[in-house]
């Protein structure tokens, strides 16, 4: 039998993580290992209880949850963060992403979004919501205004894995990429692969988050 996510929530309204609960627990994939009401205890919970997946309520009193998920992703346990807001702020999205989330889901999206997230960040992938992503190109535009065109992370990139990590940042698939560079998924895959090495970032959110930080792409 295929081990289950571990699933940790983290929401300071209890009818919403019992929500929560309810939906994933009815999954046979996923069990839910606690539930936190505060940043500050979602921290410990993690620590003791070492989920695969934290969902992550962006506010909540005392430690808010970017703060959480900076030390969650800091630390040596490094669960895969979805932050969870019912707000589409520009601030929350690249905040959270800066944290090291690894996909960023709107509370009133629909139940199978939210478990998609849960399996697509446990696989290593990032997530972000369509709602969302013209606001993300938005603020990272407003980031690489201020920011330095130049990144040492990007001068060991090949030609052609620039070019991947330019349509990575432009929200395309590997699917989308095979396409538009006439090349096989498994190369492009073994591209990303590679610029994810390369940089040392984590996931593909944070290669968009590069990517228009060094200016290597602009909307």
């Amino acid at each position: 039998m295929t081990a289950q996510i571990r699933v940790a929530i983290a929401d300071d309204q209890e009818l919403l993580r019992a929500s929560f609960r309810l939906l994933l627990e009815a999954q046979e994939d996923i069990c839910v290992v606690g539930e936190a009401a505060d940043g500050a205890s979602i921290v410990e919970l993690v620590a003791s209880t070492r989920p695969d997946v934290v969902l992550m309520d962006a506010r909540m009193p005392g430690m808010d949850g970017i703060e959480a998920t900076r030390r969650l992703c800091e630390s040596g346990d490094r669960p895969k963060v979805v932050v969870l807001t019912m707000f589409d702020a520009d601030d929350y999205l690249y905040g959270a992403l800066r944290a090291g989330a690894s996909g960023f889901l709107l509370k009133n999206s629909p139940p199978e979004d939210l478990l998609r997230a849960v399996r697509v960040v446990h696989e290593g992938n990032a997530l972000l919501a369509p709602e969302v992503t013209r606001r993300l190109i938005s603020s990272l535009h407003q980031v690489a205004q201020a920011a330095s065109r130049s990144d040492p992370r990007l001068a060991t990139l090949t030609a052609r894995e620039h070019e991947t990590l330019s349509l990575v940042a432009r929200g395309k698939s590997n699917d989308e990429i095979a396409i538009e560079l006439f090349l096989t998924h498994a190369t492009v895959r073994t591209y990303v692969s590679r610029i994810l090495t390369k940089t040392g970032a984590r996931d593909r959110a944070q290669l968009v988050v590069l990517a228009y930080e060094a200016r290597l792409v602009t909307p």
